[in-house]
């Protein structure tokens, strides 16, 4: 049965009109009851919560990422939140564009390990910190894809009675990079500076011959031809204790926990001295620190990756990929010591101090 095709005349006829009606009644109708929800005291919908960095700001406040972007370009800004120890943001970042700039990062990793054994080049990168400072964590994202045959991590247990007779340096020096070759540290000769110190593991002349041949050993490299990379991770107080308690509770990462870890959580004060102390005796033109505020692992590993790539001049680097890091992330030893009153006093070993 075919179906009925109004034409304009049935439309106006009389016939029609009650329905036209209708319709218009029942419109107006609908439109009283939004009304009325809109201005009814009872219940309302509840608003989605909106992302951190997205909230809406009343008239004339100043929204989060622009108060960040004046940071970045404030010296006593940058130089107070390293100084303070503050973390500049209020929320961890998100998975998600962690994943995807991390594997942007890792494909001009490899382009520059490329190049390192193209030409030869020799890299020592030093990975430093407070324990669970996210060293570890770092370490395996550079290494998640390179080509193991040419890059390496040392790790190197506390040293064997016959190590312990040779010169300090020594068994380092035998782990360094041939050419072509990426050399990554997780802890290096830098113990003696500050858990040999603080937990009285070398005398204070130990101590003191150390911080007066660092550089010079260092210098020695770096005008050999190594390009080496020294990194501090900051971690906050609070931050290290809630990740010690989870390692705790995770099966998976309680090797993690040695009792000098935990020895570590009551001498805060100590470790920040002999820091700061091993930042002035070390932090030279020829091999500088470069601090890593990493309370958010993830922005931590971006930035680290990223200055490490910045300062490498390697060939179809793509400048809208590797930018230069966030300076609220990643800086020096400026910020710290610079305006330090009493960076003379910690730099003495504490049993040299008079009491």
């Amino acid at each position: 049965m075919d179906d009925k095709i109004e034409t304009p005349a049935e439309a106006s006829s009389p016939a029609a009109v009650p329905q036209q009606i209708s319709k218009v009644s029942h419109a107006a109708a609908r439109k009283s009851k939004v009304a009325a929800r809109k201005t009814s005291p009872g219940k309302t919908r509840l608003q989605r919560k909106p992302r951190p960095g997205t909230e809406a700001n009343p008239a004339g406040a100043e929204s989060p990422q622009h108060h960040l972007a004046q940071m970045r370009h404030d010296p006593v800004a940058i130089r107070r939140v390293f100084e303070t120890g503050e973390y500049p943001y209020a929320s961890r970042l998100h998975t998600g564009p962690y994943e995807e700039h991390m594997l942007k990062l890792q494909q001009e990793l490899l382009k520059a390990q490329r190049w390192i054994e193209a030409t030869g080049e020799r890299i020592v990168m030093l990975f430093e910190g407070r324990d669970a400072a996210g060293k570890g964590g770092t370490i395996k994202r550079y290494m998640e894809h390179m080509n193991p045959r040419t890059a390496r991590v040392v790790a190197l247990q506390k040293p064997t009675e016959r190590e312990s007779s040779q010169w300090y340096f020594q068994r380092y020096i035998s782990q360094l990079p041939a050419g072509g070759e990426i050399c990554l540290f997780d802890r290096s000769w830098y113990n003696r500076a500050g858990v040999e110190r603080v937990m009285g593991f070398c005398s204070p002349t130990d101590y003191l011959e150390f911080m007066r041949q660092c550089p010079e050993v260092e210098r020695m490299l770096v005008r050999s031809g190594v390009r080496l990379f020294k990194y501090w991770f900051s971690v906050s107080r609070e931050e290290q204790r809630r990740r010690f308690d989870a390692r705790k509770d995770d099966p998976l990462k309680q090797w993690k926990l040695s009792p000098i870890d935990l020895a570590s959580l009551g001498k805060w004060d100590e470790y920040t001295e002999a820091k700061e102390a091993m930042f002035f005796y070390t932090d030279t033109a020829d091999a500088p620190w470069t601090i890593i505020k990493s309370d958010d692992k993830k922005r931590a590993r971006l930035n680290c990756m990223t200055h490490f790539l910045w300062s490498l001049p390697y060939p179809n680097k793509d400048l809208s990929i590797v930018r230069a890091p966030d300076p609220l992330i990643v800086g020096s030893t400026e910020h710290v010591i610079g305006h330090d009153l009493h960076i003379i006093d910690k730099t003495v070993h504490p049993n040299l101090k008079r009491g």
